[in-house]
């Protein structure tokens, strides 16, 4: 009896566990239920997916290594995307360039004779200008001293009249009329290959102007304001004035040899020039220099003493 009690407890005990694991079944069945009908609810609640706008960057692909921000920067800016503005505004950029470039080439050619010069020939050059500066003021100092003279004379008449004939004088020097003498240079050039040519003569004779230079001869022709200078008829040899001058070419300019000569031979000057064209050219000081080619006055056919 002990033994059927004993059964009988067994068998009661198998039943309620297996009663228990047919309930925690159930249980994990419908909490399973319940989970996916929450899920479902709650999908049914969720907007619907919106479409992306018009130039929304992409995604980017999966797989595909993301970009870096200078891979970024480089594909933003190439290809260039140029506008007709500017463009316009680039050419106009470059044209305003190239014209200060081809100013700037200009002025430097232009300097590039004084810019490879020695010191000294700049000091040179310097004094030159001073001296000239100086003659001016040593000109109107006279012209006032003048004025003051007639206007303090006792006798203006008499005084007009001495003032008159000095002018006159200086007058007949400056166009050749008479015979003059005093302090100057002598310039002789030599051209054995006849490459001297006409307007190299006419820069010596510019230059010599602006040096002070009061009075110049060329062979026998006397240089006035009004003298002109060509090239002699067969290429070689030059006329002054319509005369066939020979050579050697000899100016005999008179005025202050310390401002004639170096203006004569400055950089890029008359004497280089001539030298480049290989001829000769000699220049020697003296304190007496004579211009005794005349010229004949001239009775202008228009102009008239306005006085």
């Amino acid at each position: 009896m002990n033994a059927e009690n004993a059964e009988n407890a067994e068998n009661a005990e198998n039943g309620e566990r297996a009663a228990n694991a047919e309930n925690a079944g159930k249980r994990e069945r419908g909490e399973h239920a319940h989970a996916h009908t929450h899920a479902h609810r709650l999908r049914k609640e969720l907007p619907a997916e919106v479409a992306p706008t018009e130039g929304a960057p992409e995604p980017e692909q999966v797989g595909e290594t993301p970009l870096t921000g200078r891979q970024r920067l480089v594909k933003g800016l190439w290809p260039p995307r140029v506008s007709r503005a500017q463009l316009t505004v680039a050419v106009l950029l470059f044209v305003l360039g190239l014209g200060l470039a081809i100013q700037v080439r200009s002025n430097s050619d232009d300097n590039s004779a004084l810019r490879g010069a020695r010191q000294e020939d700049l000091v040179r050059i310097l004094d030159e200008l001073d001296d000239r500066t100086q003659r001016l003021e040593d000109e109107k100092q006279g012209l006032e001293d003048q004025r003051t003279e007639l206007e303090n004379s006792s006798d203006q008449a008499e005084e007009a009249r001495k003032q008159t004939v000095e002018k006159e004088r200086q007058l007949g020097i400056l166009a050749g009329t008479v015979a003059a003498q005093g302090p100057g240079i002598t310039m002789t050039v030599t051209d054995a290959k006849g490459a001297v040519e006409a307007d190299m003569l006419l820069d010596a004779i510019q230059e010599l102007r602006a040096a002070g230079a009061e009075a110049i001869q060329v062979n026998d022709v006397r240089v006035v304001a009004n003298t002109y200078l060509t090239d002699a008829s067969g290429g070689k040899g030059v006329s002054v004035d319509g005369h066939k001058v020979g050579q050697p070419y000899i100016f005999k300019v008179i005025g202050k040899p310390q401002d004639l000569e170096p203006a004569l031979n400055i950089p890029g000057g008359v004497v280089q020039t001539l030298e480049k064209e290989q001829a000769t050219v000699a220049v020697s000081r003296s304190q007496r220099i004579v211009v005794d080619a005349l010229r004949t006055a001239k009775q202008p056919d228009y102009a008239r003493s306005s006085s």
